[in-house]
């Protein structure tokens, strides 16, 4: 019997993981369609549901917050993975053209969806719950781990290029100093556009970053 109990529990605990990215999905669409501002009305709307259902399998705002931050986090991700394995091989491949990949990519998700880079980062959904209980300020900040997942990724490229003598702390460093610098001229770039495109963002971004790893982690492999 207890047996067939954990069967049934697993089968309930994968439909619940189903349906929270169903719910997540739905929440994307929502904001894509109705803007960063959108409000869990418009969410459960777009999900088919009520609000009761969104947070019976989220808990609160900050939980489908939560939720959304971290699929955003996971597409980023494999993207900026994807841009710097690419540029590490092939023509013109190297440390200057993984960075260049890498910030290319992080562009390329506000350029594409601007509206969730909005949601994400400026946490309107959160600003709309003022009645939030007391203590949800201790949890921890997706934004700021998706951050800092973003710059252990762009650090670990550093260290592929760097001599053992460099270590692994500069290129800790280095990584996370490149994201700070991408998010702050991203969100400018977003919230003031003046017809700087992505492409020419992204040389901006490189030359300036280059400049210095180049002449810091010397020697590594240095490109025109």
């Amino acid at each position: 019997m207890k047996a067939r109990r954990d069967r049934r529990d697993s089968r309930w605990d994968t439909h619940r993981e189903q349906r929270r990215g169903q719910l997540v999905g739905a929440a994307v669409t929502a904001i894509r369609r109705d803007g960063a501002g959108v409000g869990m009305d418009e969410i459960a709307a777009s999900a088919a549901t009520s609000k009761t259902v969104v947070y019976r399998h989220f808990g609160d705002r900050a939980g489908l917050y939560t939720a959304i931050c971290e699929s955003v986090a996971g597409v980023l991700l494999a993207e900026v993975r994807r841009a710097t394995a690419e540029a590490s091989t092939g023509p013109g491949a190297g440390p200057r053209a993984a960075v260049a990949a890498g910030i290319d990519a992080y562009l390329r998700l506000i350029e594409i969806d601007p509206e969730l880079y909005r949601f994400v980062v400026h946490r309107p959904l959160l600003a709309q719950g003022a009645a939030r209980r007391a203590g949800t300020g201790d949890t921890p900040d997706p934004v700021n781990d998706m951050v800092s997942v973003i710059g252990d990724e762009v650090a670990g490229a550093i260290a592929g290029y760097l001599p053992p003598a460099a270590g692994t702390g500069a290129a800790r460093f280095w990584g996370h100093a490149i994201v700070g610098l991408v998010r702050g001229a991203a969100d400018d770039w977003l919230a003031r556009p003046d017809g700087t495109t992505r492409e020419q963002l992204t040389a901006h971004l490189t030359d300036l970053a280059w400049s210095g790893l180049s002449g810091l982690a010397s020697p590594v492999e240095v490109q025109p």
